[in-house]
Order: C-alpha cells, then structure tokens, then sequence
C-alpha cells in the first residue's frame, strides 16, 4: 500500500506587485492555517516518509510549517521543479519515480494542477482543493511505478475551513 498526499500551499500575500510569481510569500492567514493543517496531520499521526515541494517561497513555506508540527526535519524536504504549475502528467512522473522504501509522500505545490491531479488519480470531482487543502489518497500497490489515472482511493479530503477530518 502506497499513499500520495496533495497539499495545496497556503494564502499567499499579493502585497508586493514587483515580486515574481514564485517568490510570492504566505500572508497572514497562509501563516496561521498552514501549522494548523500541519497539527490536524499530526492529531491522526500522520508523519511521511518524505516531503517534496514546489520550489515556490509559498509552497516551501508551507512545506516547512506543516513539517514543524508533524515532526518532519524540515532540511528534509525535496524541492522538485516539476511541482511549480505542473501538469498532472509531470506530477505521474514525480510520483512514478519514488523509491519503493517509502511507503507515503507529501507533495506540495498549486492548482489548479493538484485539483486535476487528484481527481484524475481517484477518479472524483473535487471542485476546488483550497489553500492549504489536503487530500490523501491510497493505491493497492507496493510498487510506485503502478500507480494510474483512476487507480487511487480517496482516503480523506482537507482544509482549513472544514470543521473535521474524514
């Protein structure tokens, strides 16, 4: 059993209009909901084998704020080009290229591209993962290479203005 988890980067600031579109940092409520998604993975004791991020300030910020709550030595953390607006074919990739050792891996990265990815993998239709959303999703296979469009299960879907996981 493999299990892929899809995080959304939290709020970003547009406060400084020269700044490039991946040095956009969190702005205030991407600083708070982002350790609060990180403790609500913590509460299920939720703790992958590795995290691979965007290289994008906002989605790296969220990568090192969930990693801080969950346990997850942020120096750690992968940056993969492939995560900044990626298409869901260069996420398959990502995904496809995993080491058997690890048995779960969090990516995090934007939309819409990590919307279409998730349903394209479970075959749903989740209109919209907001920031910092987290979907997790299981595949029956013990090898990465495997994994196909429609050939995961959903295992919970997540944000910050949900009320509860499940």
């Amino acid at each position: 059993m493999k299990r892929l988890f899809l995080v959304r980067h939290a709020k970003s600031s547009w406060d400084d209009p020269s700044l490039d579109d991946i040095d956009r940092p969190l702005n205030n409520r991407g600083n708070k909901n982002a350790p609060e998604m990180g403790i609500r993975l913590r509460k299920q004791g939720i703790i992958p084998d590795l995290l691979i991020s965007s290289p994008a300030k906002r989605a790296y910020s969220t990568a090192k704020k969930i990693s801080e709550e969950i346990g997850y030595p942020k120096k750690k953390i992968s940056i993969d080009d492939r995560l900044y607006h990626g298409s869901s074919n260069s996420m398959i990739s990502i995904v496809r290229e995993l080491n058997n050792k690890i048995n779960s891996v969090m990516l995090f990265g934007h939309n819409p591209g990590f919307t279409d990815f998730a349903n394209m993998l479970c075959g749903i239709n989740i209109y919209n993962i907001p920031t910092a959303g987290i979907v997790a999703i299981d595949f029956s296979t013990d090898d990465w290479s495997e994994v196909n469009y429609n050939g995961g299960e959903l295992v919970f879907f997540d944000y910050p203005k949900k009320m509860s996981t499940g």
